[in-house]
């Protein structure tokens, strides 16, 4: 635990020694603001009710795009500089270096999310919204952009291309999000078995969050996260060993 909370530091920050954090958090925080606020898109005004769900909709899509740009440099930037050598020669084992990079970007992730408070402070001003929902909306955004994370560290690790790794995260993520939505599910109800259609469901970081967003924290839909994030950073670890032993 010690050595993992020393990576976790080190890491952590890191982020703040360049402009790469102050750019992420402007940049969400901008978009997340136009997407709640604008007209044509959150409407959050004219739609009248205490709520965010406009606010948290856009969620799954701001971070298809932006958490793997914080996830391609976890392990592509230590390759390509050549410091996963030296990283790795440290007394600490993959799975704390690999768990303490993790904690770090999501705590990065977390303080940005963190910071759009004054958007449920606003909704509170202007209503009476059911702050246990949103509550829960904000853990569901927390767990998923965990996932997020996890499936992105591990995919930076097999390659020393952050640009790479930023591609092939998004493409891998986009397709967690496919499988839950509506035309997807559409086009397997034609041909596919609907177990299967059911299953592939089950997979999706949309599905899920959205169940957490209504207010309603399943133990299966947390179980499901947290599952998704130790089986990807298990099989981070698995690579950055193969790596380190090749």
């Amino acid at each position: 635990m010690r050595t993992t909370l020393a990576v976790m530091k080190r890491e952590l920050g890191g982020y703040f020694t360049t402009p790469v954090a102050y750019v992420f958090i402007v940049i969400f925080l901008v978009l997340t603001g136009i997407f709640t606020f604008s007209q044509e898109l959150g409407n959050f005004y004219e739609r009248g009710q205490a709520d965010l769900r406009p606010f948290f909709s856009f969620h799954p899509w701001l971070y298809l795009f932006l958490i793997p740009s914080v996830s391609m440099r976890l392990w592509a930037e230590e390759r390509r500089g050549g410091t996963i050598e030296l990283l790795m020669t440290l007394p600490l084992t993959a799975w704390s270096a690999v768990v303490g990079k993790f904690l770090a970007a999501w705590a990065f992730v977390g303080l940005a999310l963190a910071l759009t408070f004054p958007v449920w402070i606003t909704v509170n001003v202007l209503g009476d919204p059911d702050n246990g929902a949103i509550v829960a909306a904000y853990l569901g955004s927390l767990l998923m952009a965990g996932a997020f994370l996890a499936v992105g560290a591990c995919v930076s690790a097999l390659t020393k291309s952050q640009v790479i790794a930023f591609v092939l995260s998004t493409s891998v993520c986009f397709l967690f999000l496919l499988a839950g939505f509506p035309v997807v599910q559409g086009a397997l109800a034609g041909w596919a078995p609907a177990w299967l259609a059911r299953s592939i469901a089950e997979f999706s970081f949309l599905t899920r969050f959205e169940a957490i967003a209504k207010g309603v924290v399943a133990p299966g839909d947390v179980l499901y996260f947290l599952s998704l994030i130790g089986v990807a950073l298990g099989a981070n670890a698995v690579v950055v060993e193969l790596k380190k032993a090749g």
